[in-house]
This record gives C-alpha cells, sequence and structure tokens, in this order.
C-alpha cells in the first residue's frame, strides 16, 4: 500500500479555514453572521488604536509640559539641552527609541504651541502624534489652529495634512485674508460648534495642474476635464463638496440658460454653483451668476438648507473690480485657477502679498466706517509701475516679509544695512513709496509697511537676500 503524503504546510491554512467554513455550516452560522463578527472585532481594533493614539498624544504633551516648565523655571538655554540629553538616556534604555532627544524637543515645542489642556484633549482624539509633529513647528499660531481643526473636522490623514500644507491651504482660503482678531474668532467658532463658513471653504487659486491642459483650450475643454478628473477635482474644492449636475439647465422667460457645475455641499448644507470662465472676471459676470443664484433659490433648494453660493472660476481677475463690486454681499466668490503648479517660493511670495493687501483694505474700509479717515496718500491707488529703484525697495519689503517667520515687515535698520543708505535716504524712499500708493504705513508702528501693490509689479530683487 502506498504512503499517504502528508499535506504540504502551504496547503494546511486553506484546509483549516475549509474546515472551519464545513464546521460553521454545521452548527448553523450563517456566512452574514461571520462577516458580522468579523466587522465587531475589526471595529473594536480600531477604536483600541485610536484609544492607544490618543493617549500617547496626551503623554507626549504631559512630558513635554513638565520638561517645558522646569526649562522656563531655570531661564537658561543650555540647560534644555543638557536636559534633553539626560532624560533621553534614561528614558531610552528603561522605554525605547520613543524619547530621544529631539522627540523631547518635539514634545516640548508641543506643550508650548498647544498650552491649552482642553482644547487638547478635543483634538487627541481626531489627530496622531504624526499629525501634531507636522503642525507644530508651523510659524503662525492662527495656521497651526486652522490645520489642527481642518484635521480634526474633515478626518484627514497624515499624507493629506502634508499635502494641504505643501500646496499652502490656508493662504489660499479667504479666512487668510482678514484680521488676526477675525480669524481667531472663527477658528474659535469652528472649534465649539463644527460649523464650517465659506470663508473656511473657498479658496483662491484653486490649482489644476492635474487637468493636463493646453496653453489653448475652450471653456467646454476645461469643463470636459474637471469632469473626466471629478476625483481630484473635489479634492481641491475640499471635503465636503458633491457632485450634482453639469450643464445646468434653467428655463427662465422662455430662454434658456446652462449653469456649467452644480455641486452641493454637506457641510455648509447649500448648493454651490460654480461658472467657469477661460477669460478674466467681467463684471456682467456677477450678474450672470446673481440670476442662477436666485433660480436655483426658488427652483432647486430644498426647506432646511441655506441659500446657494457661487463660484466663479477665472484664469484671472481684478481685485479692485472685484471689490467695487461686492460680490461677496450676493454670496458669490471670485476665485482664480492655475492650470500650471508654480514654484514653491514664488506660490509662498504670491499668496502672502495677496494676504497683506486684502488685509490692508480690509483695516482701510474699517477706519473708513468708523470715520476716522486715513491720509491721502494711504489711500491713494497704485498709478504706474515703480522706478528701478522703487522696485528694488520693494522687492526687498516683500522678500524679507516672505522670510520672516512672523511676516514682520524690515525696520529702518534692515534697509539702511541692504542698501547701504542713510536713515534721512530711507525715510524719504519710504514716504516717495506711499504717496505713490505702492505701500501703506501704519503712523507710530514699528514695521507699519504693508504692501498695496499688486504683485506682478514688483520686480525680482537684484542682490542676494540678506536679513
Amino acid at each position: 500500500m502506498p504512503a499517504r503524503r502528508k499535506p504540504s504546510s502551504d496547503a494546511q491554512p486553506a484546509a483549516k479555514k475549509s474546515a472551519l467554513a464545513k464546521a460553521s455550516t454545521a452548527i448553523g452560522a450563517s456566512p452574514a453572521l461571520v462577516t458580522d463578527l468579523r466587522q465587531l472585532i475589526l471595529s473594536a481594533r480600531e477604536q483600541v488604536a485610536r484609544a492607544v493614539d490618543s493617549a500617547l498624544v496626551l503623554l507626549y504633551w504631559s512630558i513635554g509640559h513638565r520638561i517645558r516648565t522646569d526649562i522656563l523655571k531655570e531661564k537658561r538655554a543650555e540647560y534644555g539641552q543638557k536636559i534633553f540629553h539626560a532624560l533621553s538616556g534614561q528614558l531610552t534604555a528603561e522605554f525605547g527609541n520613543g524619547f530621544t532627544e529631539r522627540n523631547l524637543a518635539n514634545m516640548a515645542r508641543f506643550a508650548e504651541v498647544f498650552p491649552d489642556a482642553g482644547i487638547l484633549h478635543a483634538l487627541s482624539a481626531k489627530l496622531s502624534w504624526t499629525h501634531f509633529r507636522r503642525i507644530i513647528y508651523l510659524d503662525d499660531p492662527l495656521k497651526r489652529d486652522f490645520y489642527a481643526e481642518m484635521c480634526r473636522i474633515e478626518k484627514w490623514n497624515t499624507r493629506t495634512l502634508h499635502q494641504k500644507i505643501q500646496s499652502m491651504l490656508y493662504e489660499r482660503t479667504a479666512l487668510s485674508k482678514k484680521p488676526d482678531k477675525l480669524i481667531a474668532t472663527e477658528l474659535k467658532k469652528l472649534r465649539e460648534e463644527d460649523k464650517l463658513t465659506p470663508d473656511l471653504v473657498f479658496r483662491d487659486p484653486y490649482v489644476l495642474d492635474f487637468l493636463g491642459l493646453k496653453d489653448t483650450y475652450a471653456e467646454k475643454d476645461l469643463e470636459a476635464a474637471i469632469l473626466r478628473e471629478i476625483e481630484a477635482f473635489i479634492l481641491e474644492l475640499g471635503v465636503g463638496f458633491a457632485f450634482v449636475n453639469r450643464q445646468k439647465r434653467m428655463q427662465i422667460d422662455g430662454r434658456d440658460y446652462y449653469l456649467d457645475l452644480l455641486f452641493y455641499h454637506r457641510k455648509l448644507k447649500r448648493l454651490v454653483a460654480i461658472d467657469l470662465k477661460i477669460g478674466d472676471f467681467e463684471a456682467a459676470d456677477k450678474g450672470q451668476m446673481e440670476l442662477y443664484l436666485n433660480w436655483l433659490k426658488r427652483n432647486e433648494s430644498e426647506p432646511d438648507e441655506a441659500a446657494p453660493m457661487g463660484i466663479i472660476l477665472c484664469a484671472g481677475k481684478s481685485a479692485e473690480h472685484v471689490e467695487l463690486l461686492e460680490v461677496e454681499k450676493s454670496g458669490i466668490h471670485v476665485a482664480s485657477y492655475w492650470t500650471k503648479t508654480l514654484p514653491k517660493d514664488l506660490l509662498r511670495k504670491k499668496l502672502h502679498q495677496a494676504v497683506a493687501t486684502a488685509r490692508a483694505n480690509l483695516e482701510a474700509r474699517k477706519q473708513e466706517a468708523n470715520g476716522l479717515g486715513v491720509n491721502s496718500a494711504a489711500t491713494k491707488p497704485t498709478t504706474g509701475a515703480p522706478t528701478r529703484q522703487q522696485g528694488q525697495f520693494l522687492a526687498f519689503i516683500s522678500e524679507y516679509m516672505m522670510r520672516n517667520e512672523q511676516g514682520l515687515a524690515p525696520t529702518h535698520a534692515a534697509f539702511q544695512k541692504f542698501f547701504n543708505l542713510t536713515p534721512p535716504s530711507v525715510n524719504s524712499m519710504l514716504i516717495r513709496l506711499e504717496q505713490r500708493g505702492f505701500i501703506r504705513r501704519t503712523p507710530g508702528q514699528a514695521r507699519g509697511i504693508q504692501l498695496i501693490i499688486a504683485p506682478d509689479l514688483i520686480p525680482p530683487l537684484e542682490r542676494p537676500f540678506k536679513f
């Protein structure tokens, strides 16, 4: 009689699964029951993992808080390095590589930039230590709060967070163009009520490099490319957008109108109409969008929904044009789109200038509304292009603000050092720049310079930049 072959090790797991399946069938366990139990186990594992992540975040904050308290008590910078080195040696020997000098420094930084334990508890349920480690080294506290809250409410993973920071999402939101006090208020409201506002959702510009458009294209090509890459387009729009329709037909007094794209935003609870323009924004575009929004409100909106809003997505726009038309009062957001990604430094420069200009205009309007008034030089619009020397001053201001961690303008001493000029010469140049409407200065405030010239009128800096 030939010897029976022993099943191979590879065949044993399959045999065991088959035996288990037969056994479960024999005792009446349906496949649906097994599926449900498997889902329960996986869900429990996920909850345990989240609980562990949350506990780890709170532990690291507590360690950082204790170390930071000791460092601040000593008030000696060198003590910080010594304590990190000493603690790392002892803790690593006992608890492993999670307590290196670098990670202990991260924990101290964590406690420094997130001092409120109550806020941290709410965030720790959604954000991992890897999230926080990316956020804590952002230079602006409002920017840190923005990314932390958006991670929490939109459930970003760490890869998405990195992509959003790299694409300068904060600078591209309408929120960033508000005064700091209003930004802090809106983020506080988001934290307490989980309520997104249009200023947090809408962006400018939208980066549509994934569409693969060539130099020459029509609006129908732009629309077709968006629909072809609808997943990537919605990711660029932001979490919460759901596609509803293309070429939405509207009949008004026997005439047909067609809206390019119609979306619904789940968090805002309203329809969002998108009109595509391959040219620059024109005044007539506002009237057309108002017509679309009023029709949608009357014919498409549900009783529990907010009024529809519109995005006019155009190749370019004039900031003054948009401001004078007061489009935001009509629930319309005018944004430009870029079909090619700019180099990171140039992108940062353009966005920082746009934010500074928007905030300066807001402050000017606030002063006028309060009857305070401003001098004629502060309100005078930009006239023509700057001279070569003026352009270099403006380029230095722009580069300095971009490289400064707090976005501050240069001091008079910085101008004197870089251009090798006397104090009267620097002051004379700043007065001329203000008179021509290229900058705005706040009287009595150090570093109180704001750029109000159009970014594309600022030439490159001809000399290597130095602080």
